[in-house]
């Protein structure tokens, strides 16, 4: 199937419609994937993982141990405001990412991360294989691979238990508001336990954006669509003329 054209996936839900093939090059199509909040949020939740990881893994063992009375450095209370403020930013990009999934453009739809058509539950195996070296070739889809989209609803989960322990973990010592979600403490078993899961998933996020990275270079490279530069530039794929079916799912 000709892949949508450019500007097609900007507005609305449905799929997108099939229009004559407009080129750069010979064989060489540009489709409008990425649209501006998807990229912004992925963004934006990438440099506050990293953010909070640094941040965190401080709050947890200090690793900088200034000379002098401790009361004159104000390291730790510099940490603890940098990794909540970065917290905040870091829940209003997940969700408002979650929220596009239901009413943002037909790549950032939810479709694309459940495998709902028999065609997306194949692709799953067939990515799988590739990964595994048992294939030379993946299957190829126009954004988000189904496998790479199951998984990323497993990421999501993550995200909301990281807010949502840190949300726990802040509640007891918090003035306001927040103190509302004290409620949170004992379904996670206890602040130990809380601050236990919210270490142990900041851990797991970490190993997935290593593996992400891995993937995305190597499936941009076998593919050839620009996967990676789309992110940086008018997040245009290009789609180079397929030697097998090319399917819009």
């Amino acid at each position: 199937m000709t892949p949508p054209p450019a500007g097609a996936a900007v507005k609305g839900g449905a799929r997108p419609k099939v229009s004559p093939r407009k080129h750069d090059v010979h064989g060489i199509e540009r489709v409008y994937v990425w649209d501006l909040l998807v990229r912004m949020s992925h963004w934006i939740i990438m440099m506050s993982v990293f953010i909070l990881a640094i941040t965190g893994i401080y709050i947890g063992t200090p690793y900088l141990i200034p000379t002098g009375p401790a009361s004159e450095q104000l390291v730790m209370a510099n940490m603890k405001t940098v990794h909540f403020y970065t917290a905040i930013i870091f829940t209003l990009a997940v969700a408002s990412r979650i929220a596009w999934m239901f009413v943002g453009s037909y790549y950032a739809r939810w479709h694309q991360f459940v495998p709902m058509t028999p065609r997306r539950r194949r692709d799953v195996l067939g990515m799988l294989k590739f990964y595994m070296f048992l294939s030379k070739e993946p299957p190829m889809n126009v954004g988000h691979n189904p496998l790479a989209g199951s998984f990323y609803v497993l990421v999501f989960l993550l995200y909301l238990t990281m807010i949502f322990t840190g949300f726990a973990l802040y509640s007891v010592s918090s003035v306001g508001y927040m103190q509302m979600w004290e409620f949170l403490v004992p379904l996670f078993g206890g602040l130990q336990m809380a601050r236990w899961i919210h270490h142990i998933a900041m851990w797991f996020i970490l190993g997935f954006v290593a593996h992400h990275i891995w993937s995305a270079m190597l499936v941009s490279r076998i593919e050839g669509m620009g996967l990676i530069d789309s992110l940086f530039s008018l997040s245009l794929i290009h789609i180079s003329e397929p030697t097998r079916p090319l399917y819009i799912s």
